[in-house]
């Protein structure tokens, strides 16, 4: 059985700001679309760039790279950077690495894009 493939699409919301969902596993095999899609959202320059985690039900080491790359990215020209809506398995990745005093964390999209 094929596991799904991160989805690597952006939704733009209000003006300057993007979100990013993703869903299924993101691993060595997924995460360089992730990647792409992440830079390309970045080349842009977003006040406020979110990833959507509601959907993803895994995530290794090389997809923390990924969004630890993003973060630098976009912290780098000034944006802002946010993580929503992570499953608790995924939650629970990000606090064993303690990525989460890294990233901000938010439980919803919308609760993301409202934050400051």
């Amino acid at each position: 059985m094929r596991k799904p493939e991160a989805a690597a699409y952006s939704i733009p919301r209000k003006e300057n700001q993007s979100v990013l969902p993703l869903e299924g596993e993101i691993d060595l095999h997924v995460s360089h679309k992730v990647d792409a899609a992440l830079q390309i959202l970045i080349e842009k320059k977003p006040e406020k760039l979110i990833v959507d985690l509601s959907r993803v039900t895994y995530i290794d080491s090389s997809g923390l790279a990924v969004l630890i790359g993003a973060i630098k990215d976009v912290e780098g020209y000034g944006g802002k950077f946010a993580l929503a809506g992570l499953q608790e398995a995924v939650g629970l990745t990000f606090e064993v690495a303690r990525l989460d005093q890294v990233f901000r964390i938010f439980p919803t999209v919308d609760a993301a894009l409202a934050a400051t």
